[in-house]
Parts: C-alpha cells; sequence; structure tokens
C-alpha cells in the first residue's frame, strides 16, 4: 500500500527491530503502515510519526538509548527532530492536512 505524504523510518533488520516497532506502534495507535521487506522494515503513517523514550525502554529494557535507534534506521520519509526523549518524523508542507505537529 502507499500512504500519501508518508513519513516515518527505514530499520534495518537486527535483534532489536521487532520491539521498536512495537514501541512505534504505542505511540501511534491509528492509521500506522508497517512494510516487512526481509532485509529491512519500513514504518510509516500519513504526515506525523513519533516514538518516545518511555514507549522504547518498555519494550527493550531502561538501557536502550536513543542513539541505537538512529544506527539501525537506515534511512526515512519526511523530516526528523531528535531528542533525548523522543524522535519524530514530520512532514512540513503547505498542503500538509496533519493537525499534530511537531513541538
Amino acid at each position: 500500500m502507499i500512504v500519501e505524504d508518508a513519513v516515518g523510518p527505514v530499520l534495518r533488520m537486527c535483534d532489536e527491530v521487532e520491539s521498536v516497532v512495537r514501541a512505534i506502534q504505542d505511540d501511534n495507535p491509528a492509521d500506522l503502515e508497517i512494510v516487512d521487506r526481509g532485509a529491512y522494515v519500513r514504518v510509516q503513517r500519513r504526515g506525523f510519526l513519533r516514538v518516545t523514550r518511555g514507549s522504547l525502554e518498555r519494550h527493550l529494557g531502561t538501557g536502550f538509548r536513543m542513539s541505537r535507534l538512529e544506527s539501525i534506521m537506515s534511512a526515512f520519509a519526511g523530516r526528523i527532530r531528535t531528542s533525548s526523549d523522543e524522535i519524530v518524523w514530520y512532514l512540513q508542507s503547505a498542503s500538509s492536512s496533519s493537525k499534530e505537529k511537531p513541538r
């Protein structure tokens, strides 16, 4: 399925990928598409997608570092904003109809 105005990460296959996907699902319960291509997993949503440190720690343990997620992300769609507490992918355009905006 092609998602119009899709944003989100492309994750390399690794031991943590399923847990990372579950954390992203926790933070984005609606309209999330996950495409498993064998060597990588694309996680996407229209306009805005985020994953928080809290969700990642619930699925991967308190020792999980946000920089580890960045190292398994081979690419992404949209724009990205990173912090120590969350990673946000978003689409910033005049035609964007998403009500969710990055903070």
